[in-house]
């Protein structure tokens, strides 16, 4: 269920004490919806519990509905009941006349869900058309689209090259593929997925950006089946071989962990604040690599426990760091709110490539730590932040990106006179955020 509309702008009030809370946490958005996928390539019926519920997950569950799968969510105990395709997902319940019958997928503002889907797509042979909103059309798709063109699937670019909306058609014929390592992670997973149907070797030359969300990918296909081979390279200039083949065959039930990249936002809480926050089903036994954030804020001064099954920060006195964020790269907007309550100088590297997210992830944090009097500046690949006085109160913009919606928020829990536009993007993964952040109080 979705949450009611915020107030635009919407004021942030500070807290009246430092938070000693253990916050309650959804599911992974990127566990979510590559279990959604999994599932619906396996054989059997699949019930994933604690799945999130949230704008890019529903997309994926239309998505796959658009190509005949059954994914019936029930809020109610946050589950989702999937009806598995298994080989019949070529053509599913079209018969003879597969061929004549183009399915559309309305992706939405969903990154994973068009690049996931496209290749999923081009596993049978009759066409779909793949688009998204202005926002998802305007982010690159060139990578992808290369990659299947060498697999022998049919794509033609129906808008501008490179981009949303394309027709696929397949099936996949070909067995080897490359895409270039320094592209984001989310179209190596895509074809990934795929390929644990097929059967398929993916080259990543340079070695990829991002390794740990491909290994998040890879781990929730062996949790279905799928048998995994991984090259490693001589030198990061050659990159990875990943092969996967077999069939995938359902697990019966799968839960997917709390969200490591939103729970991000209240270990933050907890630094700048000097506060305890807890969470609770993430630790170091967790297969998303963004709960090293927290290995971060223990470098810039915080107090951080990391068990196997949960994390815990508590303030201290921080400072900056020197930080490469290259595979952790959907934390740098929580980081550079953190800098600004550090003292000395935070320089953030590796993440060049942020600059085609839902927004540009270095040009937006910077302009809004300016707009809120801390002194910031691009470089090529991050950011360099100068604090040297608490941030003053400000309005920030959010470039339609959830996630500078919830990492700017957090100055409100600090700095009177803070409020966030466009509050509703947080939609797009985490529709209670607002409330959640509310647990702190």
């Amino acid at each position: 269920m979705l949450s009611a509309m915020p107030a635009d702008p919407l004021p942030i009030e500070p807290l009246d004490r430092p938070p000693d809370a253990t916050v309650v946490l959804p599911g992974s958005k990127s566990i979510t919806n590559r279990a959604l996928v999994t599932a619906a390539l396996a054989d059997g019926v699949t019930r994933l519990y604690s799945a999130l519920f949230a704008d890019d997950t529903l997309a994926m569950i239309d998505g796959l509905g658009a190509l005949g799968v059954s994914c019936v969510p029930d809020g109610a105990d946050g589950s989702i009941t999937v009806e598995g395709c298994g080989t019949g997902f070529a053509n599913p319940g079209f018969g003879d006349a597969a061929e004549s019958i183009e399915a559309v997928v309305n992706a939405r503002r969903s990154g994973t869900t068009s690049r996931f889907l496209m290749p999923v797509a081009a596993l049978r042979s009759s066409p779909t058309v793949i688009d998204g909103d202005r926002q998802l059309q305007a982010r690159p798709m060139g990578h992808q689209i290369s990659a299947l063109r060498e697999l022998g699937v049919s794509v033609s670019e129906l808008g501008r090259p490179g981009r949303l909306p394309v027709r696929v058609q397949g099936p996949i014929t070909g067995r080897v593929c490359g895409i270039a390592g320094d592209a984001s992670s989310q179209f190596a997973s895509g074809l990934l997925l795929a390929g644990g149907a097929a059967g398929l070797s993916v080259k990543l030359t340079p070695d990829p950006v991002s390794w740990p969300y491909l290994e998040m990918t890879l781990a929730v296909m062996d949790a279905f089946g799928a048998t995994i081979d991984v090259a490693e390279p001589d030198n990061s200039s050659e990159g990875r071989v990943v092969t996967v083949r077999g069939d995938y065959h359902s697990p019966g039930t799968y839960r997917v962990e709390p969200d490591a990249s939103t729970a991000s936002y209240f270990l933050a809480a907890a630094a700048i604040t000097g506060g305890r926050v807890r969470i609770e089903g993430l630790g170091r036994t967790s297969i998303q690599g963004d709960v090293a954030f927290a290995d971060v804020l223990a470098e810039m001064g915080a107090d951080v426990i990391v068990g196997d099954d949960s994390i815990e920060v508590s303030g201290g006195s921080l400072h900056g760091v020197d930080v490469d964020l290259e595979e952790i790269s959907d934390t740098a907007p929580t980081l550079a709110v953190v800098a600004a309550f550090a003292s000395g100088t935070t320089t953030v590297s590796g993440i060049g490539f942020v600059r085609n997210k839902e927004s540009d992830r270095l040009a937006g944090p910077v302009a809004e730590l300016n707009r809120c009097g801390i002194d910031a500046t691009e470089t090529e690949d991050g950011f360099v932040v100068r604090p040297s006085r608490l941030p003053v109160p400000a309005a920030f913009e959010t470039y339609q990106d959830h996630r500078m919606a919830m990492a700017f928020s957090l100055i409100g829990l600090v700095v009177e006179g803070i409020s966030v536009c466009d509050p509703g993007c947080v939609a797009k993964t985490f529709p209670g955020y607002f409330g959640a952040l509310e647990q702190l109080r």
